[in-house]
């Protein structure tokens, strides 16, 4: 992501994001793709020499209900969660929440068979 004045530029998809509109003063994902950048070793310390792109994994509700995304490395491997903006992109963070649901560890013919029992 290129910075400039809090604004940037997605590495990922070219979209533009700013904090105006994300209900935070803090941006650190692209509210259009929801990847992220690992600068981070802890939130807002900038600190990571990794550099890679943050893929958006999944989402979770915290404690009070709030949404937030999982991000995990594309080069190292590491996990961050980071609350959802304001702006974000609905379809995209459903179709990140639905993912376990439409492609389930086990055979959906699975099942009917409980169902029969």
């Amino acid at each position: 992501m290129n910075t400039t004045e809090n604004h940037f530029v997605c590495r990922v998809c070219g979209g533009t994001a700013a904090p105006t509109g994300a209900g935070t003063a803090h941006r650190n994902h692209c509210p259009h793709c929801l990847c992220s950048i690992h600068l981070d070793e802890t939130p807002g310390d900038r600190a990571s020499r990794c550099g890679g792109v943050m893929d958006p994994i999944c989402v979770w509700v915290r404690r009070g209900g709030e949404w937030a995304i999982i991000h995990r490395c594309r080069r190292c491997g590491v996990l961050h969660s980071n609350r959802v903006a304001a702006d974000d992109n609905s379809f995209r963070l459903l179709s990140i929440a639905v993912q376990p649901l439409a492609n389930p560890p086990f055979p959906l013919d699975y099942l009917s068979r409980m169902e029969d029992k």
